[in-house]
């Protein structure tokens, strides 16, 4: 830029040298034109090499300030970052919590997963077997193939098959007799209406978390008005035999807490789902797919299945509850039976 200013104020000086000698030539000294031209020059240049030096510290200025900016606008960027990922993990560990409470709430058991903290759903029930004892297995395999077609077939005497029905008898048996045997799920009653031939029974279709709804037949009609049932969630002991009332099949039973007087449907937690299981603390959950009704296991423990002073429903003092949720309750009736 200053050597095009410097040529500009030559050739404009040069136009005027070559004017006045076109004019006046002879009258002035060439010497005398040149060294007005000099004097001319020097100032000028002078304001030019100012100038340009303002311009470069205004330049070095802005510079700086923008390197400043850039360096607080990075570091106001990463703290944002670092805080929406604390937030995003506080998001994670919350939603890991009620996935964990949720399969425990459907009987899934928890395994720790080995050199980590967390934890997964049951292992698989293929175990894992190593290359090299794949490839000795393998190899006795072959040998003992080899052997069978070599040596002469001798007949061998019949084995009996196991009977698989008593042999799950006998493992139902041998479970103790407690309310882990009964199989206790939220539901949320979504059809009721009264029975067609029973003016104290109410027929209702109850989703347990099922594939299909339930039919259920309640003896209500006395104690609940029909408004309160429809929509409502409730408990329902899920593994009862199958029984008619009037002509109706009913796949379940309402829990209730029930004096002579008063019938109050227990109350499931705020949050729980149909087909959350209801566990009672201190007993394992293990629930025959059928309850036989020769061995009257419901009709054992019912009379433990009481509610207590705070008005949750208990089995021998311990509260049935939804893992994670809450606690069974009733509305107003303290130490009454559970049936």
């Amino acid at each position: 830029m200053i050597i095009w200013s410097l040529l500009v104020i030559h050739n404009s000086l040069t136009m005027s040298l070559n004017r006045i000698l076109a004019f006046g030539a002879g009258r002035i000294p060439i010497s005398l034109l040149l060294r007005q031209t000099q004097q001319l020059k020097m100032p000028v240049l002078e304001e030019i090499i100012a100038k340009n030096k303002r311009n470069q510290d205004i330049i070095t200025s802005i510079a700086s300030e923008l390197k400043v900016m850039r360096g607080e606008l990075l570091a106001r960027k990463k703290q944002q970052l670092s805080q929406e990922n604390a937030l995003l993990r506080q998001q994670v560990e919350v939603a890991k919590q009620q996935l964990i409470a949720l399969e425990l709430s459907h009987g899934k058991k928890q395994i720790p997963l080995p050199n980590t903290r967390g934890l997964c759903t049951e292992a698989p029930n293929t175990p894992i077997v190593d290359s090299t004892v794949k490839s000795n297995q393998s190899a006795e395999d072959a040998t003992s193939t080899e052997k069978k077609q070599s040596a002469p077939k001798e007949k061998k005497p019949k084995k009996e098959k196991p009977n698989t029905t008593t042999g799950n008898v006998n493992v139902a048996s041998e479970l103790p007799v407690d309310v882990g045997r009964l199989d206790m799920r939220v539901g949320k009653i979504i059809e009721v209406g009264r029975h067609p031939d029973a003016d104290s029974l109410y027929l209702e279709k109850i989703d347990c978390g099922e594939a299909q709804p339930r039919t259920v037949v309640s003896g209500l009609v006395k104690f609940v008005p029909l408004e309160e049932m429809q929509n409502r969630l409730v408990v329902v002991l899920c593994n009862l035999k199958p029984a008619k009332m009037r002509g109706v099949t009913s796949e379940a039973m309402v829990m209730c807490a029930s004096t002579p007087d008063k019938v109050e449907i227990l109350s499931p937690p705020a949050g729980a789902l149909p087909g959350d299981l209801v566990h009672c603390e201190g007993y394992t959950r293990q629930p025959d797919g059928q309850l036989n009704p020769k061995k009257k296991i419901f009709e054992t423990c019912a009379p433990d299945l009481k509610t207590n002073d705070e008005l949750v429903a208990c089995y021998k003092g311990a509260a049935l509850l939804v893992p994670g949720k809450g606690k069974i309750v009733s509305q107003t009736l303290k130490n009454v039976n559970v049936k």
